[in-house]
């Protein structure tokens, strides 16, 4: 199960106290002073691991806190730094602030790390304190105080390709059929209720990875369905694939409806969505007769701006005609 959402709370190490302490050696009656001064306390480091795909860990601990740092000895000697505490998220994951909203870090690239809580520094032990007036100072510092903070932490896949469509659209068939994805496939509405990443292997060497969110329906954008949880997830993308049932289409009196209720959705939910190249593809045209299909071939899609059309493809998941055709097309979508 996708977990794509998480809060907990950190806490960076508190820093250690700085000692007071004189030098206690024989034929040295008034040693000066030699208190060494407290560790650093640890960080709290995120990083993000590609091996990583949801934030399932998170459900089971909540409280994430760093070493606190040892404090100052005599003899000059400087406690120990407390170790940090590195946190491991998936990739495309957004570090928040809890309370206040703020966006502090998006961790894409595998290895990305961000320091979200600095230790708290040690405290000056009395030898800092001397001066040419007081040659035997009996104060230290106390070590500073680490930081707690409320962390949401919000997972959006990383992508190239996300499939989009009405429920029962056939996404998650195709996604089957382009790569070693197994998802749960039913003729019934709202069969996927995550999302689903596969890796489709292109010719000999290539490759890229396509997202199948669950079906959209008309209000998505405001939480109707499973709305605005999943919508987040085709952000990232660089296409995306609008796929229609072709099946219903000929016997609908507007047959781009499908097609205009998923762009009234991405637009709604985040306008910067249509900038993305897209491209249509009617599905299970092996469930309607030639002539129908010639019928579909003079339905054309054209952006929002009204001038460029989108690449046009009818295909059948569950024979394979045209999967190939589909591939060439994202393929060349991607690269352009």
């Amino acid at each position: 199960m996708l977990i794509d959402n998480a809060k907990i709370s950190i806490k960076s190490g508190d820093g250690g106290r700085g000692c007071v302490s004189f030098r206690r050696e024989k034929y040295v009656p008034k040693g000066g002073p030699n208190g060494g001064d407290g560790g650093k306390g640890g960080d709290v480091i995120f990083k993000a691991d590609s091996s990583l795909v949801t934030l399932v860990d998170f459900r089971y601990k909540k409280l994430y806190k760093a070493k606190n740092g040892a404090h100052g000895l005599g003899g000059d000697k400087t406690g120990k730094s407390g170790d940090d505490i590195i946190i491991l998220v998936p990739c495309g994951s957004l570090i928040k602030n809890f309370e206040t909203g703020e966006i502090l870090a998006d961790l894409i690239e595998n290895g990305q790390i961000f320091l979200a809580a600095k230790g708290g520094k040690g405290g000056k032990g009395n030898a800092k304190f001397t001066t040419s007036t007081n040659q035997a100072p009996r104060i230290a510092e106390p070590g500073i105080k680490g930081i707690e903070l409320h962390i949401e932490i919000e997972l959006k896949l990383i992508a190239d390709v996300g499939l989009v469509g009405l429920p029962n659209a056939g996404k998650s068939t195709l996604i089957s059929k382009i790569s070693a994805a197994k998802p749960k496939i039913a003729d019934y509405p709202f069969t996927t209720l995550q999302p689903n990443l596969g890796i489709v292997r292109y010719k000999d060497y290539q490759s890229f990875v396509v997202a199948d969110i669950p079906g959209l329906i008309e209000g998505a954008h405001s939480g109707k369905g499973l709305g605005i949880r999943f919508l987040k997830h085709i952000e990232r993308t660089k296409v995306l694939v609008f796929l229609l049932d072709a099946s219903l289409i000929p016997y609908k009196k507007n047959k781009k409806e499908d097609y205009e209720i998923l762009i009234n959705e991405l637009n709604s939910y985040n306008k910067s969505l249509l900038d993305k190249p897209r491209m249509v593809c009617f599905t299970k045209i092996d469930s309607i007769t030639p002539k129908q299909q010639k019928e579909l071939s003079k339905i054309h899609f054209t952006s929002g701006k009204g001038k460029a059309k989108i690449p046009v493809i009818q295909i059948s998941a569950v024979s394979g005609k045209n999967l190939k055709m589909f591939l060439d097309e994202t393929w060349m979508l991607l690269n352009n």
